[in-house]
């Protein structure tokens, strides 16, 4: 007898006195579960996410009691699944959400209202539960949290489109779960003495919802057009990484604090901030890496690991009660689920593995079942059968919910990498050199390297700087190293290699040529002047001589805010364009640098010539916003500038003398940029051209290296226009 009490008293301490209370050891037990989980996971070939759900059980309250579930789990998990479906929002595609806006409302309205009627007929008829409680527990099976989108992530498959349907659907549903659940709530006899305000504050349903619908509106329309506003404005003014990284926090943190004052939960906000923010955050760009590595590496972990610690295993060994109740809403929810991803592929037909993804990620219950339940708890709805099933449950679903995630988005790579032309890859000789000299535009000059570089081939970039040999060349090529460094530790931040050169030469040109060669390099990225006054040398000192001397692709930037406040491109295309060898790559990085800024591309040209580049866009970029207009003649450049804002990309494709799209209105390209396009940002593309690159250099008594962009046949043309004017 006596052992018996002392080993009920041991037990007693042990439940209500955690192991650690430390919080130095409190964060390093953390760390140490984040660290070792996805490595013992791996070995039994089980997906990481699972590993800390149990390492969460593990050494939560009801397993070893090591940790307990204190306001640093309610912080940093509630910062977790505002990351999850704020990275959701940053990385869905916009312009398949706008075309297939039908798809996500139709698969929305499925997977909410068929495990919803599913679930309530069950509680009613086999578990015998009332109407109010049968109802809450449809609307928790009704909702999903995308406690799986990680392993998409780890995939690259976030802008697939079954993905899409999913995160699209998964905040449809939840939406319309939240507000069916403020519908019972308000319904309820114990709405008045909730205690809980701006959701169950009146007593009149119909001023209700008057009051919600106007709280909402407010919030979207406010949010719509003050929050893009406010993000150009500060990221045109401030490019300090760590202080781009807080304010994007800090938005988000915003949205979902209004959200929740509304009377929805702060999930919806994020997710809605991330849409926002989307097209201001390039998938490929230091920032956007930045958000998912500390969300992948603590917040997302920190969730994981707190649902974890809410599961009670031992209730499954006090009765047969419990364990029925978790199979019943497990099942029926899971089912309903799976029937709705189901019926969906097949009348949006889709193929058998699109559907499966998008059960996948939508058959996983967290967040916002817990929440649901804390609301029944509150409305005495829920007793501690329901409320111990549905936490089990959660265990359940999330288990099943990565399975079939992680064996979807096996299969779907599988399937693409077989139907991807392996020749194709074999033969892009893709290899950008960029250019750099002056610290204040070098960063926007990798940034754009960063966003037309292929990312299937996963090649890494060149930076050179270029040193005149002379009597300064030291201290130039001190400059140069410690430029060319901020740019290599800004690259890595997008996880892309970066070769660095500083190279000394007496003529620029012929350095940056020999560094191309050298290097083996596809194209080049290089940075304009920025001259204030009119002058003949508009294309500097030495790049008339470059893409003279050199027949590959050179690329001529000038910005005047950043790239990620772009809001349209504009591009005037030269007729017959579209019989010059470099056609198809330049069109090809226009289109990876308009889809990375999430922003419209309009072209201007002959007609012919637009056919052509709608057919190419239609095939490989069917996603992207393009438009076409008609320009007869290249005499309209001038007229095209009134129309440029300071938010658009005016980009010039031009020619070279002697090329079948060159013209004669080119020559006076110089004066125009200059007269119509000062302080606008500008990018000149010199195509690629016939010739072989591995005698560019060479020299004979009858090819000289040395070419005059104008000849003085053109000088005599020039003194008799200006005599007869």
């Amino acid at each position: 007898m006596l052992f018996r009490n002392f080993a009920v008293d041991m037990r007693m301490f042990l439940i209500t006195k955690p192991m650690i209370e430390d919080p130095t050891m409190i964060f390093f037990v953390v760390l140490l579960i984040i660290l070792l989980a996805p490595i013992v996971m791996s070995k039994l070939r089980i997906p990481h996410i699972i590993g800390m759900v149990l390492a969460g059980m593990l050494v939560g309250p009801y397993g070893l009691n090591v940790l307990a579930r204190e306001s640093s789990f309610e912080i940093f998990g509630q910062v977790g699944i505002y990351y999850i479906m704020f990275l959701a929002g940053l990385e869905m595609d916009l312009e398949t959400l706008k075309k297939h806006s039908m798809r996500y409302f139709l698969f929305g309205f499925l997977t909410c209202f068929i495990p919803l009627g599913l679930t309530y007929l069950m509680a009613k008829a086999v578990l015998g539960y009332s109407d109010g409680t049968s109802f809450l527990l449809g609307c928790i099976m009704a909702s999903n949290t995308l406690v799986a989108y990680p392993i998409v992530g780890r995939y690259g498959l976030q802008r697939h489109p079954s993905v899409g349907l999913s995160v699209g659907s998964s905040m449809i549903s939840l939406f319309m779960a939240l507000v069916m659940l403020a519908a019972l709530a308000v319904s309820s006899p114990l709405a008045g003495d909730t205690g809980q305000s701006g959701m169950f504050d009146f007593d009149s349903p119909l001023l209700f919802w008057l009051f919600f619908l106007l709280k909402l509106a407010a919030y979207m329309v406010g949010s719509v057009l003050l929050l893009p506003r406010l993000t150009r404005f500060f990221l045109r003014r401030y490019s300090d990484s760590v202080m781009q990284y807080i304010f994007v926090l800090a938005m988000m943190f915003l949205s979902a604090a209004l959200t929740s004052l509304i009377g929805l939960e702060g999930i919806f906000g994020a997710f809605f901030s991330g849409l926002i923010l989307n097209r201001y955050i390039p998938h490929v760009s230091p920032l956007m890496n930045r958000i998912e590595f500390i969300g992948n590496a603590i917040f997302i972990p920190y969730f994981l690991i707190g649902v974890g610690m809410l599961i009670n295993v031992r209730t499954l060994l006090q009765g047969g009660e419990v364990v029925w109740i978790v199979l019943l809403i497990a099942f029926f929810g899971t089912f309903g689920k799976a029937v709705a991803a189901y019926v969906s592929s097949l009348l949006l037909r889709l193929p058998e593995r699109d559907g499966k993804m998008m059960f996948g990620l939508t058959s996983a219950h967290a967040a916002g079942a817990i929440a649901m339940v804390m609301v029944g708890m509150r409305l005495e709805l829920v007793n501690d059968d329901m409320l111990n099933g549905v936490v089990l449950m959660i265990l359940v679903t999330c288990v099943i919910s990565t399975l079939v995630t992680e064996r979807s988005a096996q299969a779907i790579i599988l399937h693409e990498k077989s139907h991807l032309s392996a020749v194709e890859d074999n033969t892009d000789d893709e290899k950008i050199l960029v250019c750099v000299k002056y610290p204040e535009i070098a960063p926007q000059l990798l940034n754009l390297a960063l966003l037309m570089r292929n990312q299937q081939l996963n090649r890494g970039l060149v930076a050179l700087n270029v040193v005149y040999d002379d009597e300064h060349s030291a201290t130039g090529r001190q400059q140069g190293l410690q430029l060319l460094e901020q740019l290599a530790q800004q690259a890595s931040a997008s996880d892309v290699q970066v070769r660095t050169q500083v190279r000394l030469a007496s003529n620029i040109a012929n350095g940056i040529k020999h560094a191309f060669r050298e290097f083996g390099c596809s194209e080049i990225v290089m940075g304009m002047h920025v001259h204030t006054e009119r002058t003949t040398k508009f294309w500097g000192d030495f790049i008339q001589s470059l893409y003279n001397g050199l027949n590959r692709q050179i690329v001529l930037t000038r910005f005047v805010q950043p790239l990620t406040t772009l809001r349209r491109i504009r591009v005037a295309v030269p007729s017959r364009a579209e019989f010059e060898p470099g056609f198809h790559r330049w069109l090809e990085r226009l289109c990876r640098f308009a889809e990375g800024l999430d922003c419209r591309i309009e072209f201007h040209g002959r007609q012919e010539s637009l056919d052509l580049i709608g057919g190419y866009i239609h095939s490989h970029h069917s996603s992207m916003r393009a438009e076409f207009t008609y320009m007869a003649h290249w005499n309209e450049l001038p007229q095209l500038a009134s129309t440029i804002v300071p938010d658009h990309l005016f980009v010039v494709v031009t020619a070279r003398k002697g090329t079948i799209s060159y013209k004669n209105a080119l020559e006076r390209l110089p004066d125009e940029l200059q007269m119509y396009f000062s302080g606008k940002n500008l990018m000149i593309i010199f195509p690629d051209q016939y010739g072989d690159a591995t005698k560019e250099d060479g020299m004979s008594f009858t090819e000289a290296q040395h070419k005059e962009e104008s000849s003085i046949y053109d000088a005599i043309l020039q003194l008799i226009h200006k005599r007869r004017s």
